[in-house]
Protein backbone atom coordinates (compact mmCIF):
# COMPACT_ATOMS: atom_id res chain seq x y z
CA UNK A 1 0.00 0.00 0.00
CA UNK A 2 1.39 3.43 -0.87
CA UNK A 3 2.14 5.71 1.69
CA UNK A 4 -0.89 8.12 0.58
CA UNK A 5 -3.44 5.52 0.26
CA UNK A 6 -2.37 4.70 3.94
CA UNK A 7 -2.77 8.08 5.02
CA UNK A 8 -6.09 8.25 3.40
CA UNK A 9 -7.20 5.08 4.85
CA UNK A 10 -5.92 5.88 8.35
CA UNK A 11 -8.10 9.26 8.15
CA UNK A 12 -10.61 8.09 6.99
CA UNK A 13 -11.00 5.40 9.56
CA UNK A 14 -10.44 7.66 12.38
CA UNK A 15 -11.66 11.33 11.80
CA UNK A 16 -14.56 10.26 9.27
CA UNK A 17 -14.10 13.14 6.86
CA UNK A 18 -16.80 13.90 4.73
CA UNK A 19 -13.82 15.37 2.53
CA UNK A 20 -10.59 13.74 2.01
CA UNK A 21 -8.04 15.23 -0.10
CA UNK A 22 -3.98 13.31 0.19
CA UNK A 23 -1.87 15.27 -2.13
CA UNK A 24 1.25 14.36 -2.41
CA UNK A 25 3.74 17.15 -2.71
CA UNK A 26 6.94 15.35 -2.10
CA UNK A 27 8.07 16.21 -5.99
CA UNK A 28 8.12 19.61 -4.93
CA UNK A 29 10.68 19.29 -2.17
CA UNK A 30 14.18 17.40 -2.00
CA UNK A 31 13.16 14.79 0.96
CA UNK A 32 12.69 11.67 -0.92
CA UNK A 33 9.61 10.36 -2.83
CA UNK A 34 6.97 10.30 0.06
CA UNK A 35 7.90 13.02 2.24
CA UNK A 36 5.64 15.67 1.62
CA UNK A 37 1.76 15.61 1.56
CA UNK A 38 -1.25 18.35 1.80
CA UNK A 39 -4.59 17.15 3.59
CA UNK A 40 -7.27 18.74 3.15
CA UNK A 41 -9.85 17.61 5.61
CA UNK A 42 -13.56 18.05 6.53
CA UNK A 43 -15.34 16.28 9.44
CA UNK A 44 -17.38 16.77 12.14
CA UNK A 45 -14.99 15.81 14.74
CA UNK A 46 -13.14 19.67 14.17
CA UNK A 47 -16.07 20.91 15.89
CA UNK A 48 -15.34 23.09 18.98
CA UNK A 49 -11.27 22.46 18.22
CA UNK A 50 -9.25 25.18 17.74
CA UNK A 51 -6.78 24.92 14.80
CA UNK A 52 -3.63 23.23 16.54
CA UNK A 53 -6.01 20.82 18.30
CA UNK A 54 -6.85 19.91 14.84
CA UNK A 55 -3.32 19.07 13.82
CA UNK A 56 -2.94 17.39 17.12
CA UNK A 57 -5.41 14.88 16.08
CA UNK A 58 -4.14 14.53 12.73
CA UNK A 59 -0.44 14.04 14.07
CA UNK A 60 -1.58 11.37 16.22
CA UNK A 61 -3.53 9.39 13.44
CA UNK A 62 -0.30 9.46 11.50
CA UNK A 63 2.14 9.00 14.09
CA UNK A 64 3.39 5.69 12.73
CA UNK A 65 4.19 7.52 9.42
CA UNK A 66 5.72 10.48 10.29
CA UNK A 67 8.52 8.53 12.75
CA UNK A 68 8.69 6.56 9.63
CA UNK A 69 10.22 9.23 6.63
CA UNK A 70 7.01 11.81 6.14
CA UNK A 71 8.89 14.91 6.98
CA UNK A 72 6.15 17.57 6.45
CA UNK A 73 2.14 17.80 6.38
CA UNK A 74 0.45 20.93 5.47
CA UNK A 75 -3.06 20.11 7.33
CA UNK A 76 -5.90 21.69 6.16
CA UNK A 77 -8.99 20.71 8.37
CA UNK A 78 -12.56 22.34 8.43
CA UNK A 79 -15.59 21.73 9.97
CA UNK A 80 -18.60 21.40 7.25
CA UNK A 81 -20.08 24.32 7.65
CA UNK A 82 -16.34 26.16 7.42
CA UNK A 83 -15.88 24.12 4.24
CA UNK A 84 -19.10 25.85 2.65
CA UNK A 85 -18.23 29.14 3.92
CA UNK A 86 -15.13 29.03 2.08
CA UNK A 87 -16.74 28.37 -0.91
CA UNK A 88 -15.06 24.36 -0.74
CA UNK A 89 -11.79 25.69 -2.28
CA UNK A 90 -8.87 24.21 -1.64
CA UNK A 91 -5.58 26.06 -0.47
CA UNK A 92 -2.83 26.11 -2.59
CA UNK A 93 0.60 24.88 -1.57
CA UNK A 94 3.16 28.21 -1.68
CA UNK A 95 6.81 26.77 -3.74
CA UNK A 96 8.97 25.19 -1.79
CA UNK A 97 12.34 27.79 -0.62
CA UNK A 98 14.73 24.91 -1.08
CA UNK A 99 15.55 24.92 2.70
CA UNK A 100 16.78 21.30 3.18
CA UNK A 101 18.80 21.69 -0.53
CA UNK A 102 21.18 23.36 1.28
CA UNK A 103 21.15 21.50 4.94
CA UNK A 104 24.15 19.49 5.64
CA UNK A 105 23.32 15.68 6.96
Amino acid sequence: MSVQTLIESKLTEQLSPQVILVENESHKHSRGENSHFKLTLVSDVFTGLRPVQRHQKVYGVLSAELEAGVHALAIHAYTPEEWQSRGEDVPVSPNCLGGSKHDKP
